[in-house]
């Protein structure tokens, strides 16, 4: 069964995260949850809450499940995964100064497998120096991590391009998912 690799830390977001590892394995694929350290690590909920009457302009973060990495960064072989996917929330903020994890995600984009990203997720991979020139989307408050690093921003549900497939947010994770996992199909039947 090919793998497929879900980076996450404290505060990640739970939609994004817990749907690629529920339904990656629908299609034949393992999901592999990774951190800075192997262990449980917070999950988050973000949603401008429903209520008129109390305006947010921004996204309330309120706690969620909890999720198991089951391997560290620096202990991953990039070489032995079909793909990765970059989930959101918080946790890209800080992991993508993790210098494990920017290897691992340019090792993604310079062999050309594919990487699905969503929401915060964009953040890595901005650290890492892989959206030159690309064009991707992300939740509208961080476009500035795709055009500030030579990338394209689009305002679109989902953007494919090349081996990179991205969406805005949880609400895109059916159309993200069904253009990640035709990716990995396709990419799979090359490489054989």
């Amino acid at each position: 069964m090919a793998k497929v690799l879900i980076p996450i830390g404290d505060g990640t977001e739970v939609l994004d995260t817990l749907y690629p590892i529920f339904r990656l394995p629908e299609d034949g694929f393992e999901a592999v949850v990774c951190g800075p350290k192997a262990r449980m690590y917070h999950g988050v909920l973000h949603e401008i809450p429903p209520e008129p009457t109390i305006a947010w302009d921004i996204t309330r973060e309120s706690p969620a499940y909890h999720i198991k990495a089951t391997h560290a960064f620096a202990d991953i072989r990039p070489e032995e995964y079909a793909g990765l996917f970059l989930s959101g929330g918080r946790a890209p903020e800080y992991l993508r100064y993790d210098q494990n994890l920017l290897r691992l995600t340019q090792h993604f984009f310079e062999t050309g497998k594919p990487v699905a990203m969503v929401c915060h997720g964009v953040e890595i991979a901005a650290a890492a120096g892989c959206l030159q020139g690309r064009k991707a989307t992300t939740v509208a408050k961080c476009r500035l991590d795709i055009t500030a690093f030579g990338g394209i921003y689009l305002d679109q549900a989902c953007v494919l391009d090349g081996n990179l497939v991205s969406a805005r947010t949880w609400h895109d994770n059916t159309i993200l998912l069904k253009e990640f996992v035709k990716m990995l199909l396709e990419d799979q039947k090359t490489r054989a």
